[in-house]
């Protein structure tokens, strides 16, 4: 069964960069990289009044390079920024543009952590190289005017993901504060899509799909059990977590693994934002000129912009 006519028609284009019939596989995986690092266009810092500076911060296993965001207009606050790419592919660069317009527009500092990937690097290691991005952030808060008490984390799809788990870990350890959790369809669950749960039909048809996610959950847990704080759905307790904004698409894989998170959110007492947009697939907001992804955009800005508020 097609959902195409579910799809937002501006969205089409999605079809074409990653078709149906594409699967993940060790033996494609460092071609696809390769593909998407020569593809990389990085955005103009200089012009939206942001300097971009290429920083390492010290890791469990030694440096992990960054992307650092400093704006002129910098208002005290703080971001760590966490890519996406199902925990296999992605890097901090290729969200470049996003974080030069959450440091211009927001007056923010951004910090985007290139965390290592799986499979070459299981758990715990990318998540441990997200923490150090936070440590680094707040050992670093004064030199860059940034008030501790206001750096929040968050990304899309596995950065969505890496970025819940370190809000979970961040409490359980309790050595840095973070005032808000920004996640854009995380990726929470290494159950969805697996046999046995592969959920309602209606989701996961375009870009990535239940093939992908059991490849990209199988790499980052290596031989590792699925439990929390990597895997944020097998989380027992959500109290204590920090508010939290979360949006996610009606076609998107992730839906139903992202609605229950909300659920368990707000029954700990969680203050929670959430959205559901309809006709939106996986990386909808990628697609130059859509309207989703212009909608996208000022509730994206809009719910940071709260959440570092305090």
């Amino acid at each position: 069964m097609s959902t195409k006519h579910l799809l937002d028609p501006q969205l089409y284009p999605l079809i074409e960069i990653f078709p149906p019939d594409f699967i993940f596989t060790a033996d494609v995986l460092p071609g696809f990289r390769e593909q998407q690092q020569a593809a990389l266009v990085m955005g103009d810092a200089q012009a939206a009044g942001v300097e971009r500076k290429a920083i390492t911060v010290s890791g469990t296993d030694g440096e992990i390079p960054g992307l650092l965001y400093i704006p002129k207009n910098a208002t005290g606050s703080g971001y760590v920024h966490i890519h996406g790419g199902g925990y296999i592919i992605g890097s901090a660069a290729a969200s470049d543009q996003n974080n030069i317009d959450v440091a211009a527009k927001l007056g923010t500092v951004v910090l985007s952590i290139d965390y290592r990937l799986a499979p070459e690097c299981p758990i715990p290691g990318p998540l441990e190289d997200c923490y150090a991005g936070l440590r680094w952030l707040h050992e670093n808060a004064s030199e860059l005017g940034i008030d501790r008490q206001r750096i929040a984390v968050g990304g899309e799809s596995a950065g969505g993901g890496l970025a819940a788990a370190l809000a979970i870990l961040a409490r359980d350890r309790g050595e840095y504060a973070i005032c808000h959790q920004h996640l854009t369809y995380p990726m929470l669950d290494n159950l969805t899509g697996s046999p046995g749960h592969e959920g309602d039909p209606l989701v996961g048809e375009f870009v990535w799909t239940r093939e992908h996610n059991r490849f990209g959950w199988a790499s980052f847990l290596g031989n590792a059990d699925p439990v929390a704080p990597q895997v944020p759905a097998r989380l027992e307790n959500y109290a204590g977590l920090p508010p939290t904004w979360l949006l996610t698409g009606a076609l998107d894989l992730f839906r139903d693994e992202n609605i229950a998170y909300v659920q368990n959110l707000v029954k700990a007492g969680v203050p929670t934002d959430f959205f559901l947009y309809a006709g939106a697939c996986h990386a909808f907001q990628w697609v130059p000129g859509a309207r989703l992804g212009e909608r996208f955009t000022a509730d994206h800005l809009a719910g940071l912009a709260q959440g570092l508020a305090g």
